[in-house]
């Protein structure tokens, strides 16, 4: 079995150590595992999609100037 290091904030390490009980390893391996499922899916969808990168750019563009202006009109009620 392979093994990483994970570098971890001091503060993080200290509210694990509250839980001694909880077998971290086991908690981190399954977090990994559900995020490259997530990772996976992603790329499924991803490699069936016609658009390039071009088109994501104007899309992602698109959409952050419809989200300002509904987030400044917000501000003004």
């Amino acid at each position: 079995m392979a093994e990483i290091n994970v570098r971890i904030p001091e503060e993080l390490k200290q509210e694990m150590g509250e839980f001694p009980e909880v077998e971290w390893q086991t908690v981190t391996r399954r977090l990994l595992e559900e995020e490259l499922e997530r990772m996976r899916e992603l790329k499924a969808i991803v490699s069936k999609s016609r658009l390039t990168e071009k088109d994501v750019k104007d899309l992602s563009a698109k959409v952050d100037e419809s989200l300002a202006r509904r987030f400044r009109g917000s501000l003004k009620k």
